[in-house]
């Protein structure tokens, strides 16, 4: 399978619906940004469900809501509460590297403490109605850390368990560690998905030869960077991959309105445009809307052309009708 990574702020309900509707079936799946159990308060975390929401997810991609936090009780709640909106999975974030986080045992910051992770396992797995996933890293401070997890892990039905091979200290810097990875990867008796810097056909392909038994990867940035990644992977494996939208091989991109790469890249300056028309109908500020295109803006200008001068004026505009108009200009 392939999965879309959640990512905070970016990967939202937005990006998912105007993704599913260029590229339909690129992805088998997401799992959303976290819904955080904010000082455990429930009612806060009620506050966030929106982007997960059925009803708002409609003509979007399928999605498995993401939980941050350790508050038994209350995670107890909101996976019984977005099970009753139809989700059979949630994922539990033990990955998130940022410092805010991490440092109140949250993401990656829990991961230290194994004694916190089971005691978290232990008081939600048999209270929830849908199942369980785990989404993690290697450890915070050190990925020696993982050793003492995965037993924890094991003793757990979990769905899946889903690594990103670099510790919370790295944030994003450096590069995964793919040897800790293959000595984790025999001892989970789970379903392991790979996550952490799969921004090629190179990279995965690459992946897929070192690990053969990991069958679904979990792409993040890479997929910002260029959108048409997930086709490119999908026109790259003639047998097909095998995930809940069927087998694509070759012959299935029929229906995906682009015969050759080459031609595929009108739609996805295509999808970008919608991403631009979308927030333009967010319901927030104009400042905030501006703000939002440039954050999309210094990861899509990857995948468009024309030279770095003018990328650049986009994120030296201050108004927001000249940010739009310039990107609106480079993905004609």
């Amino acid at each position: 399978m392939l999965i879309l990574a959640p990512m905070q702020g970016l990967t939202e309900l937005l990006f998912r619906r105007a993704f599913e509707r260029a590229f339909p079936g690129a992805f088998d799946y997401a799992v959303s940004p976290f819904i955080s159990l904010t000082h455990g308060n429930l009612k806060d975390a009620e506050k966030k469900i929106d982007d997960v929401l059925p009803e708002r997810n409609s003509g979007s991609m399928r999605v498995v809501p993401q939980i941050l936090g350790h508050e038994v009780g209350e995670f107890v709640d909101l996976a019984n509460r977005l099970y009753d909106l139809g989700y059979e999975e949630v994922n539990w974030n033990i990955g998130c590297p940022m410092r805010r986080v991490a440092g109140k045992h949250r993401g990656s910051g829990i991961l230290p403490y194994p004694e916190e992770v089971r005691a978290v396992l232990e008081g939600v797995v048999p209270a929830i109605r849908p199942q369980l996933s785990v989404k993690m890293r290697l450890g915070y401070r050190s990925a020696n850390e993982i050793d003492s997890i995965v037993p924890i892990l094991n003793d757990y039905p979990l769905a899946n368990v889903t690594i990103h091979p670099r510790i919370g200290k790295q944030m994003y810097s450096g590069t995964p560690d793919l040897t800790r990875f293959a000595e984790v990867l025999p001892k989970l008796k789970h379903r392991v998905i790979y996550n952490g810097d799969i921004c090629s056909l190179y990279d995965y392909e690459r992946i897929r030869r070192m690990f053969p038994k990991v069958k679904d990867v979990m792409i993040g940035r890479g997929v910002l960077y260029n959108p048409l990644l997930p086709i490119e992977i999908r026109r790259a494996q003639p047998e097909g991959l095998d995930g809940v939208n069927g087998v694509y091989g070759v012959n299935g991109f029929e229906g995906w309105r682009v015969g050759g790469l080459e031609g595929a890249v009108g739609t996805a300056s295509e999808f970008i445009v919608s991403m631009m028309e979308g927030i333009m109908e967010l319901d927030v500020s104009r400042e905030a809307k501006m703000r939002k295109m440039k954050e999309y803006w210094c990861l899509f200008g990857k995948a468009v052309g024309g030279s770095e001068e003018r990328k650049r004026r986009v994120l030296h505009a201050d108004r927001l009708e000249e940010v739009l108009a310039l990107i609106l200009e480079m993905t004609k």
